[in-house]
């Protein structure tokens, strides 16, 4: 995909949606912290789903802390993995207390110290709680980087960096965003929507309709 493909790929993306939004509910950079975390192999809606009990009653790092492991599993039960899960976010809250007096901290090294947290987790964090131009490559980032033609690699972090080289400036804080809910609903992994495409114009897929 050449440079001038790029700028009208994200610039029909944004004309369609000018301020794109996680799908995950939050309302504090913490609640986004613990939903990401949370969110590993499980889908946003029950993601949501468990995380609006348990938000109700426990929503900063102290309050899950007072819960206890059994309580914060029992809320968050219907999520696959919920007792591995539990254990890391159990520890991220004591880390977050202990260290950074129960706020969540806005920088990658403090992010990816906490257990749980990985590069693309803290990649979200960074993004959406704090506007900085990261890119959180997941399973639908890493397929578009690769069947469009964006930005080609082996791996995760290469996709990212690439995108993060080749997306213009101006799109970079939202691209993510658009670049996931493309994946989820348009580009799908197992038959993406060529036809019905807003972008196939500029895109790289050599089988698309």
């Amino acid at each position: 995909m050449k440079p001038a493909q790029i700028k009208q790929f994200f610039s029909t993306l944004q004309a369609a949606n000018p301020h794109p939004q996680t799908e995950l509910e939050f309302s504090s950079v913490f609640e986004l912290l613990a939903a990401v975390l949370l969110s590993a192999q499980a889908t946003d809606v029950g993601v949501n789903k468990a995380t609006r009990r348990l938000f109700a009653v426990a929503n900063t790092p102290q309050k899950i802390i007072d819960l206890g492991i059994a309580g914060l599993e029992d809320h968050i039960k219907t999520i696959g993995l919920f007792r591995s899960k539990a254990k890391h976010l159990m520890e991220a809250c004591r880390m977050l207390v202990e260290q950074h007096g129960g706020v969540v901290p806005a920088d990658r090294e403090s992010l990816e110290a906490l257990p749980g947290v990985g590069r693309k987790t803290a990649n979200v964090v960074l993004n959406v709680a704090f506007g900085q131009p990261t890119m959180a490559v997941d399973t639908h980032l890493f397929r578009l980087g690769n069947r469009t033609g964006l930005a080609p690699g082996k791996t995760p972090l290469a996709v990212e960096l690439k995108l993060l080289k080749r997306i213009p400036a101006r799109y970079l804080v939202d691209a993510h965003h658009w670049l996931i809910l493309h994946g989820r609903y348009v580009c799908q992994a197992r038959k993406p929507l060529c036809q019905s495409c807003s972008v196939h114009a500029y895109c790289g897929y050599k089988l698309k309709g």
